[in-house]
């Protein structure tokens, strides 16, 4: 079988690009998560499965590609916007979804007191606040924005002969997104609140697709869990 031609829409840099379909192995490894029994479920090495697979998938990747560092969207031009505009995003995210989660939430009758439980609270706040959030942000971009929706951006490329939708890859952007919050350490971490994750991959998927570059989601992201983690510490274990 004789492998696609490229998209006249795609990069010549996505053109080029080899093994962006290890991108589907997270994905197919979310989506095994759910068909397994409650009791594997609980375990917590089959959740981070997913991620490990990622990562692994992910260094495959990186093996088979040049300009490994342009294909992220880290080239070091880059990260003046990208502290400029992390840090304005990361504001406006982490201040509306502390609102959620501290007076929406409750308001329609959640118990958001088992967050005091979480991993998170369980470590001192000189350790998350910044360097284990910071730490995560890197990783978890890295994952999820650079790897997973970057490798179905180039895998979509290849589909449509619309240049608008080559552009905007509505495809790896949904779901990019929708693997990002239905994570299982995710879900199994923050319950019902993993949904926040949904809009969170949402936004800064766009931002990642239309502007090329990661360091705004890195340090958005960074930002926005520091507020809400310091503001939900704060309200919960005051």
């Amino acid at each position: 079988m004789m492998a696609p031609e490229p998209s006249p829409h795609a990069t010549p840099a996505q053109a080029d690009e080899q093994g962006a379909a290890l991108s589907l192995l997270p994905i197919a490894a979310t989506l095994s998560f759910y068909t397994l029994p409650a009791s594997l479920q609980e375990q917590p090495l089959v959740q981070f499965a997913p991620q490990l697979i990622a990562y692994l998938a992910f260094g495959l990747w990186a093996s088979r590609n040049r300009n490994i560092v342009s294909r992220l969207g880290l080239e070091k031009e880059k990260v003046q916007d990208g502290l400029r505009w992390g840090l304005v995003t990361g504001l406006l995210l982490g201040g509306l979804n502390t609102f959620v989660i501290l007076s929406v939430y409750p308001h329609l009758g959640y118990d958001i007191h088992f967050l005091t439980a979480t991993p998170h609270a369980q470590l001192p706040l000189f350790v998350m606040v910044p360097w284990f959030i910071c730490g995560i942000a890197l990783f978890v971009e890295l994952n999820f924005r650079g790897f997973i929706l970057g490798r179905l951006a180039t895998l979509e490329s290849r589909l449509w002969k619309s240049s608008v939708a080559s552009r905007l890859s509505p495809l790896a952007l949904i779901i990019s997104a929708v693997v990002f919050a239905f994570d299982p350490f995710m879900v199994n971490t923050f319950q019902y609140l993993h949904w926040i994750a949904l809009w969170d991959g949402l936004i800064w998927g766009i931002i990642r697709v239309r502007t090329g570059n990661l360091y705004i989601t890195i340090v958005a992201h960074a930002i926005e869990v520091i507020v809400m983690y310091s503001a939900a510490r704060l309200a919960l274990m005051s």
